[in-house]
């Protein structure tokens, strides 16, 4: 890899604190784990670790050194993809298209000189976090971790699948919460703000930091991303969304089909399109910016073209963090070839109908609403590039049958009255 493929300006601005209130340098790393063991607020000063403990990160960019966290982002751009990398140049006005020149042209190009005269150090404040609220969930979504749903981990450890339930979150400290909250508040330059859960809109840590940043007079300057699972609305925290100078609303949908109620499970379909309806039409009444959010498994890749035609129509954009990569049994990749074949020909048939002249493999603007039929069109094709060139994981499936009989049982349903399509291959497998 050469230079303009590994560096990504997201050290110099940007970090994330887990669930156990650990700090991580980036939100999509893959090298990241559910309780990390790098300092959390309570070991080392927040920005002292901001601007000298991710230093070695910082030199390995300006080296041109690959970093193996970085590994998902790669694959995403491998198979057409826009990555959390190519999101966070475009934040500092740099083009890939025109890496050399765009990257001189960054008005954050003086503070990358300084840092690599200083050795990978910076005097920056974190100006984008990832803010990890917890598992505090009321789904159990079939390829989701004890650690993101409380609702999973009291499942798992009923059933023999874990020994101990998760450790508390770090938000429920009323302490780590409020210093949380002060060195948020005294952030020369704060831009965005990104909560995960669980689920947020009923996490009370959500509720307590957005108010706190209304009440001191700041929410107006900040942007707020989140994401929700489509099954509750909380008006109090509505009201205070409205609040803020910019939202990004995440909405979380894996197909528009029964199939979605089995794979997040806990929801039901028309529930879900009924608060699918509601928060579209309070973003675009609030002009927030919208996006499905979805996590292609090797079940609802199946009906994956649902929801492109839904975000078509409609004009949203559809992304996903990364290509699921964890557990492993659930990645799309699973699919045997001739399964595989038959998306490919189905997500091409939906692609070749929306046919946008404009498309390329350029890097598009998910928050640009002028481009939002192009995104959608290459997202659709990323996975058909994906499904084309991933390796064969089929041997998989032997464990993929383990996992769900020991959840059916638990949960008294059956994916064949979902999916019968797949009645073969799972059969095949010991279903």
């Amino acid at each position: 890899m050469n230079f303009s493929k590994t560096f990504c300006p997201s050290p110099w601005f940007h970090m994330r604190i887990n669930n156990s209130g650990a700090y991580e340098y980036c939100r999509w790393t893959s090298t990241k784990t559910d309780q990390t063991n790098s300092p959390g607020m309570h070991e080392v000063d927040t920005i002292q670790w901001f601007q000298h403990g991710m230093k070695d990160l910082r030199l390995a960019m300006l080296l041109g050194q690959p970093v193996l966290g970085c590994n998902d982002c790669h694959v995403m751009e491998q198979h057409g993809k826009v990555s959390g990398r190519l999101r966070q140049l475009l934040k500092v006005g740099i083009n890939t298209e025109d890496f050399d020149k765009s990257l001189a042209s960054s008005p954050w190009f003086p503070e990358f000189e300084i840092t690599l005269s200083k050795h990978g150090v910076t005097d920056q404040w974190p100006q984008d976090w990832q803010i990890d609220l917890g598992n505090y969930c009321n789904s159990a979504c079939l390829f989701c971790t004890p650690h993101y749903s409380s609702r999973l981990a009291s499942e798992f450890k009923r059933l023999g699948l874990i020994d101990t339930m998760p450790d508390a979150n770090w938000c429920e400290n009323s302490n780590s919460l409020a210093k949380f909250v002060d060195i948020l508040a005294s952030s020369p330059k704060l831009v965005y703000l990104h909560f995960i859960g669980g689920e947020t809109l009923i996490t009370p840590a959500f509720k307590i930091i957005l108010k706190a940043l209304v009440s001191k007079s700041l929410a107006r300057n900040i942007s707020i991303g989140f994401t929700t699972n489509l099954t509750v609305w909380e008006q109090s925290v509505v009201d205070l969304l409205c609040e803020f100078k910019e939202v990004n609303l995440g909405m979380s949908i894996e197909c528009l089909h029964p199939l979605n109620d089995y794979v997040r499970y806990g929801g039901n379909l028309n529930k879900t399109l009924a608060f699918l309806d509601r928060w579209t039409d309070l973003a675009n009444q609030q002009k927030w910016i919208s996006q499905l959010r979805v996590t292609p498994t090797v079940f609802t890749i199946w009906h994956l073209e649902t929801v492109f035609e839904y975000a078509y129509q409609r004009k949203l954009s559809v992304e996903s963090c990364n290509f699921l990569n964890k557990p492993e049994h659930m990645r799309p990749s699973v699919l045997p070839r001739d399964y595989r074949i038959k998306v490919i020909d189905k997500l091409q048939t939906w692609i070749d109908q929306h046919e946008i002249r404009e498309i390329s493999n350029r890097v598009i603007n998910t928050r640009n609403s002028a481009v939002v039929h192009q995104q959608i069109v290459q997202d659709a094709q990323s996975y058909v590039t994906y499904l084309r060139t991933q390796p064969d994981e089929s041997y998989r499936l032997p464990d993929l049958v383990r996992y769900i009989k020991t959840m059916e049982l638990s949960r008294k349903n059956s994916i064949l009255d979902y999916l019968p399509a797949y009645e073969p291959i799972l059969r095949s497998a010991g279903y």
